[in-house]
């Protein structure tokens, strides 16, 4: 069954949201995450999508933070941001978090030590700016293209990805179906959408490209 999970983003310890990326354009302040994690969870999601914007960009497993929103909701959290050693990983699935997204370290180390720390809990994150993968936070370029970065996956055993069209995100625009439609042909197992989603015909769309799921934000917020 298709998945939508609620976004929840914090910066600075307050729920935001960002436009594509843009640390400077906060577009809506959420308030407290523990109460917006609450919220959302009382949707009774199959996950929570957590992702803590200044770890992300500046490194440092946000493990306190994990450890007070797993026990402040019932359904399973996937989390992302700062994540930058094998030992960060496990130190936040022995938080509470039930799957773990990396992304800069996955592509500047490589996935496979990830892999090999956290198996079935592992998201990779595929961040797309103009054609190429972005690392810390979006902030830098990878130069590593979206076939590369999903190959080098797929050869690493990664058991699932999230992609993310940059440009979209917190844009309600709607989702880069053709960058959905490339990662998930691709990479022949489970991909997350994230970016642009603002409608239940967006998801419809990503659905039917076979998109395990998707990551909504905004459009639950407005």
């Amino acid at each position: 069954m298709f998945q939508v999970l609620p976004a929840v983003d914090v910066l600075d310890g307050r729920a935001v949201r960002l436009e594509r990326g843009d640390f400077d354009a906060v577009t809506r302040e959420a308030g407290d995450p523990l109460e917006l994690a609450r919220r959302f969870a009382a949707r009774n999601p199959p996950l929570l999508h957590v992702v803590v914007l200044d770890a992300a960009r500046d490194g440092g497993a946000p493990v306190e933070l994990a450890q007070r929103l797993a026990a402040a909701v019932p359904v399973p959290i996937q989390l992302g941001g700062g994540v930058r050693a094998p030992e960060d990983a496990r130190a936040l699935v022995d938080a509470g978090i039930a799957r773990v997204i990396v992304g800069t370290a996955a592509f500047e180390q490589g996935p496979e030590p990830y892999v090999a720390a956290l198996g079935e809990r592992l998201v990779v994150a595929v961040d797309v700016k103009d054609g190429e993968v972005r690392t810390r936070g979006w902030e830098q370029g990878s130069g590593l293209s979206v076939d590369d970065a999903v190959d080098r996956c797929r050869t690493a055993g990664v058991a699932r990805l999230l992609c993310t069209a940059v440009e979209r995100d917190g844009t309600l625009s709607g989702p880069d179906l053709d960058l959905m439609a490339r990662v998930a042909g691709r990479f022949a197992g489970p991909v997350l959408a994230a970016g642009g989603v603002r409608s239940q015909a967006d998801l419809d769309a990503l659905e039917a490209l076979g998109l395990e799921g998707a990551v909504v934000g905004r459009a639950l917020l407005e």
